[in-house]
Parts: structure tokens; sequence; C-alpha cells
């Protein structure tokens, strides 16, 4: 079985996952496990997996995130705030987890990283939500420099690329936005369903080939397309 360290397992996209993964040797956090806001959360999940997992971690799956409004008029300190918070929660801690996986991978001989980044990587977001965007795109690339920096050492790293999921986050923001309207931007009709999301996760993290490491993968319903 394959040892698996997956962030933000209890709802949406990430249980999902957990759901699509049954069989492997899973360790799945959630918010009962630490804050990701706090920078000290990812090395105390790291240690608490490897424990888990009898001191070996294959793959590693960063999907705990946060999507959370910060409006332009919003006052200096809450506006900056929220900015960090999302950061740390959705990039930084990301890359703390990753750093970590990436020395254990080459004392082992490799492993992969499957990052759960977002549409808005390629297309933005809302006026309200900058942070989440550029959190985003910052996880893309940071993917894409893992690939090219490790993959001698049998490293592999991926991204997939969601648009709208029907988890608890999406939902609010249908709501507020206009469900119909944002539906007409999809040329598919609808948005995705945290399976379809979680199917990508699991081919990347058990089956994609060696040289697929870099890619990104789109589930958007040809709302964006590059």
């Amino acid at each position: 079985m394959t040892a698996i360290l997956l962030t933000g397992a209890t709802r949406g996209i990430g249980a999902a996952c957990a759901d699509a993964l049954a069989g492997q040797n899973l360790f799945g956090t959630g918010s009962a496990d630490g804050d990701l806001a706090d920078p000290a959360t990812p090395a105390q999940l790291w240690r608490a997996a490897l424990d888990a997992l009898d001191g070996r971690v294959d793959v590693l799956i960063n999907n705990a995130g946060v999507f959370e409004a910060t409006p332009l008029d919003s006052a200096d300190d809450v506006w900056l705030a929220g900015w960090e918070r999302t950061l740390q929660v959705n990039l930084t801690a990301a890359a703390q987890l990753c750093r970590l996986a990436v020395r254990h991978f080459q004392a082992r001989g490799g492993g992969r990283i499957v990052n759960v980044a977002s549409r808005a990587a390629y297309r933005g977001d809302s006026p309200a939500h900058w942070h989440y965007a550029a959190a985003k795109a910052g996880m893309v690339a940071m993917t894409k420099t893992i690939a090219r920096g490790y993959a001698r050492d049998g490293i592999y790293a991926f991204a997939v690329c969601p648009g709208f999921t029907m988890t608890g986050m999406a939902d609010d923001y249908l709501a507020s936005r206009g469900g119909a309207a944002l539906l007409a931007d999809i040329p598919l009709g609808k948005v995705a369903d945290p399976a379809e999301v979680a199917s990508a996760v699991r081919y990347l993290a058990l089956e994609a080939p060696p040289s697929m490491t870099g890619a990104v993968l789109d589930i958007n319903g040809a709302s964006y397309v590059r």
C-alpha cells in the first residue's frame, strides 16, 4: 500500500479524495489537527503523519485551503490580515509540507506531490479574492519548480486546477454571485462534483507516468482553457 498524507481530508474535495484513495495507507488531516494559519502546524502534521505511517510517506497531497472574501474597501489592517491568512494557509503551509516531503523523498529514493490549486491560478478571481488567486498561482509555480528541480531524484510533482466545485466554499460563492449567471459561463453547464476532482488526484498520486511530472490538469467544464 502507498503511504499518503492528505490535508483537508474531512470535507469537499478532500473527503472525496479520501474515498478515492480507500485501500491505501492514508493519513488524512482536518481542522481538528491544527490551524494551518499557524506556521508551526505543517511540521506538526508531518511528524504526526510519519508516526502514523511507520516513518514513511510516499505521496503528499496538499488540498487544505480557505476561500475568504477580503473586499477592496476593507480597512487597511483587515485587508492585509486577510491577505496574509490566505497566503499562509493556501500557499505557505503547502510549501512547508512540500519542503519536508522533498527532503524525505530524497532520502528514500523518490515520491510524489499533488497540489490542489484552482482555475483562479490562471484566470484570476473576484475583486474580493486577489489573495486566493495569487496563492493558487503560486502553488502552480511551486509545483512546476519542484518537478523541474527534483525529477532526477525520482520526485514527481503535479497539480490540479478545479473550477467551481460543489463544496462548502463554492456553495456560498455561487449563491452570492448569482448561480445562474455563473453557470452560463461554464460550457459544460454544471460545476464539478468533488468525486471528479478526486479521480484526477488519485490518478496523479498513484498511476500517472513519471514523464507527466510538472503537469497541471484543468477540471473546470471548459470555463477556462489554456
